[in-house]
């Protein structure tokens, strides 16, 4: 018996490989792995410590797992190889992920390997779920508890939720369907770090409303807090440096500091926005915090048709300052933006070139039934300007359906 063991466990490496090869799940290979020592030295581990393009699979109506979705899970290619397509890509490059009782849910954000996730029925509960280890850790307060939603009656049918706009005193409350609100009330959710059972000063902030107002979290917490004192469209908001920033529509920074009792405090920064920064509907911002001490803000640009991305501007407010200067360059580093937290990083940590921007498509769901056929997700190359697609027509075209089922958005994710 003990033989047999051993000689399973000193099986031949390119035989171990040709089995492995068969084990499409990030689960099962994991698994896999876990079987001896000899075996987990031979076989290469799936890192969660990079960065990860997750998607939903094109059809999750043919596998096996009644309570659990299928998601692609693919590492970020070098830039300038051919386009990112599933069905082209070798199997050692992309990983399945079942992850529990998904159906009916959103992804609202992504830091460090874990997934905000917002369900569409009842309150709209929302928790967050590790994707690579399956646990499911603090339970964030749901819609109901937003400051703007007085009221949740269940029994209220297509009427469930009675809404008042906070920063106008002539408006009558209003009410909507918990189907409708569950859908839209809530843009992005950011978190300051990995959850724990110990850890007192997590804390979350989400971009929630049809103004895209902001509102926070912290443990032992029964409601969203409201968090800014006027009523801005804000289009991103991070955590850095113990303080909390966001950018609204004209470019406007506001600053908030997390190290008080009563909850983050703050408002308008002194910095004023960019003089040319672009203002309109077809252009989204964003923040970056940088290992300098320096903030970026990202102006994305959209075409008219279709809401596909074709450039970027880039301002920095360097620590300290108060004025935006413009950026030609990234120099050595990359940045990734979307619905994940943004994130700065070097490229040899994601082993491709400087000076790029990676960016997911966070508009999906404002696109007509055409135009959502066509992913937004890619990278943008400031060496000379071009945007290159990560998924190509045909496979953004399979996805298409997937996603108007399950609503999930695409998410890079990675414990940076």
């Amino acid at each position: 018996m003990g033989d047999d063991i051993d000689g399973w466990a000193n099986i031949h490496h390119d035989i171990l490989k040709e089995i492995a090869e068969h084990f499409y799940s990030y689960d099962d290979f994991i698994q896999l792995r876990l079987v001896c020592k000899q075996w987990s030295l031979k076989l290469p581990e799936i890192s969660s410590e990079i960065l990860w393009l997750l998607v939903p699979e094109e059809s999750s109506s043919t596998h096996i797992y009644e309570d659990e979705e299928i998601y692609h899970l693919m590492q970020l290619p070098i830039a300038n190889e051919v386009p990112l397509d599933i069905q082209s890509l070798y199997e050692d490059e992309i990983h399945h992920l079942k992850l529990p009782e998904m159906q009916n849910k959103f992804i609202r954000g992504s830091f460090g390997g874990w997934l905000i996730v917002q369900d569409i029925y009842q309150q709209g509960s929302m928790y967050m779920l590790n994707a690579f280890t399956k646990v499911v850790h603090l339970d964030l307060p749901p819609i109901s508890t937003f400051p703007d939603i007085i009221d949740y009656n269940p029994n209220n049918y297509g009427l469930e939720y009675t809404i008042r706009v906070l920063d106008d005193d002539d408006m009558d409350d209003y009410r909507r369907s918990s189907s409708w609100i569950n859908r839209i009330w809530v843009w992005k959710v950011i978190i300051n770090s990995c959850p724990s059972n110990d850890n007192e000063d997590f804390m979350a902030v989400a971009i929630y409303g049809p103004g895209c107002t902001l509102a926070s979290y912290k443990p032992n917490d029964k409601r969203w807090l409201d968090l800014s004192t006027r009523k801005p469209s804000f289009h991103d908001v991070i955590f850095f440096g113990e303080k909390i920033y966001a950018v609204e529509e004209r470019g406007q920074l506001y600053e908030f500091d997390t190290n008080t009792k009563s909850g983050p405090v703050g408002g308008i920064h002194e910095a004023k926005p960019p003089s040319d920064a672009a203002v309109g509907p077809y252009q989204l911002k964003y923040l970056v915090g940088c290992a300098n001490g320096s903030l970026l803000m990202l102006v994305r640009h959209f075409t008219y048709r279709g809401l596909c991305t074709y450039k970027f501007d880039i301002y920095e407010l360097k620590k300290n300052a108060k004025e935006w200067s413009r950026l030609d360059s990234l120099e050595n580093c990359v940045l990734m933006i979307g619905l994940n937290s943004s994130v700065q990083m070097l490229p040899a940590s994601i082993q491709t070139k400087g000076n790029q921007i990676y960016f997911t498509d966070n508009l999906i769901e404002l696109k007509s039934m055409e135009d959502a056929e066509l992913q937004d997700i890619g990278i943008f190359d400031l060496d000379d300007g071009s945007c290159q697609k990560l998924l190509s027509d045909n496979y953004g075209r399979r996805l298409f359906g997937q996603f108007r089922i399950n609503q999930v958005r695409n998410l890079a994710i990675g414990n940076h």
